[in-house]
């Protein structure tokens, strides 16, 4: 029994990591047990920190595998606690945008009960998130594209419906930031998606934890400052705080609990 359990939750993390979300009645269903069986997988899953558990199923903690290896995966706590935050920046009936990342996965979850939200995002675990577990009067639209290795939708698609949109605030995780680089991220397809978005946007708000200070990768998604919020963790160097205070519009240091 205890090496039937080990594989079916090997399967559902498999597939929350593939998809980004999933709910309890399409994993009974997939699997061929019980939705309590289903519910219980999922709960051991969420404990052993390799989930976010949400109602009604479970989201992915990584934007997708690809990345499953990249900086600051540990930092569960950090990220779960700036996600918190974040979400505290977010109004009833604001038109927001979420992009893909391990970050805003958890900040989409803080949001579920935020009523009257339109949420555009470019993940199809966050649409998911919001079209099944979210609030009646909240709309949900999933940019179209090509999905990158890492579960993102980019490409020429998504920047054109993009281009159309007319944000309150779009909130972005990144792979590294560093000040002469900027904000980046290793897919060109997905730098120039959330650099689309960001246009569409009256704010925008970073969610980083201080382990991306210093990462550099390929794509420049934006410059420092084009953060008018950055929102990061106590473990961020003084070296770091002092660069982000002089570029970004305002920074804010959330404690871990």
């Amino acid at each position: 029994m205890y090496a039937e359990a080990q594989q079916r939750q090997a399967e559902i993390l498999a597939e929350i990591n593939r998809t980004g979300g999933a709910r309890i009645t399409d994993l009974g269903t997939r699997l061929g047990v019980s939705g309590v069986t289903a519910r219980r997988d999922v709960e051991a899953l969420a404990e052993r920190g390799l989930v976010a558990r949400v109602r009604g199923g479970a989201m992915a903690l990584t934007p997708g595998p690809a990345l499953a290896a990249g900086p600051g995966q540990a930092r569960r706590r950090e990220k779960a606690a700036i996600a918190r935050t974040a979400a505290a920046l977010v109004r009833p009936a604001e038109a927001i945008g979420i992009l893909a990342g391990s970050t805003t996965m958890l900040l989409a979850r803080e949001l579920l009960e935020v009523p009257g939200l339109t949420v555009v995002t470019n993940t199809i675990g966050i649409a998911d998130a919001f079209h099944h577990d979210g609030l009646p009067d909240q709309t949900v639209v999933l940019l179209g594209g090509v999905r990158t290795r890492s579960g993102a939708l980019a490409g020429p698609v998504a920047e054109r419906t993009a281009a159309g949109l007319n944000l309150d605030v779009v909130f972005l995780s990144v792979y590294g930031m560093a000040a002469r680089s900027g904000f980046t991220t290793p897919d060109p397809a997905e730098a120039r998606i959330s650099a689309a978005l960001i246009a569409t946007a009256r704010r925008v708000v970073v969610l980083a934890d201080h382990g991306k200070w210093g990462v550099h990768s390929a794509a420049v998604i934006a410059p420092l400052d084009g953060a008018d919020v950055l929102v990061t963790d106590a473990g961020l160097s003084q070296p770091g705080r002092s660069a982000l205070r002089q570029r970004v519009g305002h920074l804010i240091i959330t404690e871990v609990t």
